[in-house]
């Protein structure tokens, strides 16, 4: 995984990260809600990256 593929995955993560505390603190449902998606969006982006790592390691090795 590229470090450029990192830092998207984890700004994204933490944008939902305070999206969902604001909305939390806000009591806006809506905003919370969005903030869980993107980090589910992050966390998938990031096991899919490390797959395409792992595939491409293996590929190496043969």
């Amino acid at each position: 995984m590229s470090f450029i593929d990192k830092a998207k995955n984890a700004a994204e993560d933490a944008v939902g990260k305070v999206k969902e505390a604001v909305g939390d603190a806000t009591g806006n449902d809506s905003l919370e809600a969005d903030g869980k998606t993107d980090q589910a969006e992050a966390s998938v982006k990031d096991a899919g990256e490390k797959a395409k790592d792992l595939g491409n390691d293996l590929k190496d090795k043969f």
